[in-house]
């Protein structure tokens, strides 16, 4: 049975010899070293970081071959000025914290990747809707965050825009919308049944209506069309 007090003892001694002055380096060799070391990590770092946002790494799974094939269909990918976005610019923020976020979350994409789980035409489409809702939910969350970073509102000059496009910037300053509530599936197809649950993401069942319906679905008891309705408008 371990002693408490030997464990103490053993993590004092580890202590005390990592911070013991070395006897065989020069205290300048050493902080010369361990500079150098630390941009070398920092910069490797910051390459592996870098090299995971280009388009050629985001598309190298196979699975990605569908969104890579919409995505070149539309304006963010060929237009009459040749700026582009590439994936990185929509999905991955340009702020330290939550890109170091993004990334750490994105560890599962590889997993899925490797499980399987959208390898074919079949299973990417059975599962579309429940991938666009994440992004949407994301967005409306941070304000659209990423789309802000090339179209921003107060840069903006309504008087050279079509009429149709200026009037909708304008309501969406007046209603405090976010780019996401009108530019759904600028860069991907949208699921056939989209605007529903869009719409459905905007303006969630209240817990206490969802369980009144839940409650009926356990008890086997068909809720009719018109308590369906009158529940979710209340």
């Amino acid at each position: 049975m371990n002693n408490p007090q030997d464990n103490r003892n053993r993590y004092r001694r580890i202590w005390d010899w990592f911070w013991r002055p070395t006897t065989q380096f020069s205290v300048g060799f050493t902080l010369i070293s361990g500079f150098l070391i630390g941009i070398l990590f920092w910069g490797g770092f910051h390459w592996t970081i870098e090299a995971s946002n280009t388009e050629d790494f985001c598309v190298s799974c196979h699975s990605m071959e569908t969104n890579l094939g919409e995505y070149r269909q539309t304006v963010h990918y060929y237009n009459h000025s040749g700026v582009r976005a590439v994936c990185s610019d929509c999905h991955v923020p340009k702020e330290w914290q939550h890109k170091i976020k993004a990334k750490a979350i994105a560890v599962k994409d590889v997993f899925y990747e490797l499980i399987g789980s959208i390898d074919t035409t079949e299973k990417y489409e059975a599962r579309r809707i429940d991938m666009a809702k994440i992004v949407w939910k994301k967005m409306r969350a941070n304000d659209s965050r990423e789309c802000r970073n090339c179209h921003a509102f107060e840069y903006m000059d309504f008087t050279i825009q079509e009429p149709r496009a200026s009037s909708e910037h304008q309501r969406g300053i007046d209603e405090g919308l976010t780019c996401i509530d009108c530019h759904q599936g600028v860069a991907h197809k949208l699921p056939s049944n989209w605007l529903e649950e869009y719409e459905k993401l905007k303006n969630p069942v209240s817990a206490s209506n969802f369980g009144s319906l839940w409650m009926m679905a356990l008890a086997n008891k068909p809720a009719h069309e018109s308590d369906v309705v009158g529940s979710l408008e209340k």
